[in-house]
């Protein structure tokens, strides 16, 4: 039974990481049509919108969390709502987004060494392997989808730093929920937590001059839709899909699906956008799955002995 509940586990994750790589199609549409603090505001907006309408429809309530948790919520809030879209968003003004891309594609690697050093949780050597297949499939579907992705331009050390940023904000939202996730389980943690970066994005537009009522009422139908996806599938469901894999089988082990991001965004782009999909990148995606493979069968392992 086990068995079978960590395979709905790898499951969840890997349709989480197909809706993230969907959000790249979203968000390139948007990139040169909306203003990059508007178009994180709506997205989170709507995602608070979908997290109360479910909490809602199922009758759950808001739970009030203790003065400790408040910290950890606000925490998590402006780490991983706020300062990663910033990052995120403004960063892809100076570089381009398989830069961006490659970039990103740290995140297992930084989540699993931050939950060895800080967590004590176990970091073995097919773990290590594990998370530099990861490493190496996603660099192989970046690069062989854009072979110019390493190739600088002027500020582009600006870009760099930010988008860096977008992976220290995602280690500490991936790393810091782990109490919040087991007192006060996936959908209240990631309810507070976005509810909290949504005001404070709110708050950012209120007093930039780049968000106005007018850049509100430009947006159109199909710009509307994607914000939705983003909102709706990419924040909301996404989110609450990849804390409670955390919850299950830890934060290493979970963060390395995010290897997949990039393999979706390519698969997305040639079903949605008539972009090419090659042979290197195939090959890039069946060795990101070798890596989440050799990252997770230790437990696998470790479960059947009875460890």
């Amino acid at each position: 039974m086990r068995h079978i509940a960590d395979g709905l586990t790898y499951l969840k994750l890997a349709a989480v990481t197909m809706i993230w790589g969907g959000t790249f199609v979203a968000g390139r549409y948007l990139a040169d049509q909306v203003h990059p603090l508007l178009a994180a505001t709506l997205r989170f907006a709507l995602a608070s919108a979908a997290l109360l309408l479910f909490m809602a429809l199922s009758r759950t309530p808001l739970v009030r969390p203790s003065t400790r948790q408040w910290g950890q919520l606000v925490m998590l809030g402006f780490f991983g709502i706020f300062f990663y879209n910033l990052c995120f968003f403004y960063g892809l003004q100076y570089i381009n987004a398989s830069r961006a891309s490659l970039i990103v594609a740290l995140n297992p690697a930084v989540i699993g060494l931050a939950s060895w050093w800080l967590f004590k949780e176990r970091l073995g050597r097919i773990q290590c392997i594990g998370i530099a297949f990861c490493l190496a499939g996603a660099a192989t579907v970046i690069i062989s989808r854009n072979p110019q992705a390493l190739q600088g331009a002027t500020m582009t050390w600006a870009g760099d730093l930010l988008i860096l940023g977008c992976v220290a904000g995602w280690g500490v939202y991936t790393l810091f929920s782990r109490g919040l996730n087991q007192l006060l389980g996936p959908l209240q943690t990631v309810t507070w937590s976005v509810l909290l970066g949504t005001l404070m994005l709110s708050v950012a537009a209120l007093v930039s001059p780049n968000v106005t009522v007018a850049a509100l009422r430009a947006i159109d139908l199909p710009q509307l839709l994607s914000l939705m996806y983003l909102g709706v599938m990419g924040s909301a469901l996404a989110y609450i899909g990849y804390y409670d894999g955390i919850r299950r089988i830890g934060a290493t082990r979970a963060g390395v699906f995010i290897a997949l991001n990039p393999l979706t965004a390519v698969i997305c782009g040639a079903v949605l956008l008539d972009e090419p999909l090659t042979m290197p990148m195939l090959l890039g995606g069946v060795v990101i799955l070798l890596g989440i493979y050799l990252c997770n069968k230790p437990l696998a392992q470790g479960r059947a002995m009875g460890i």
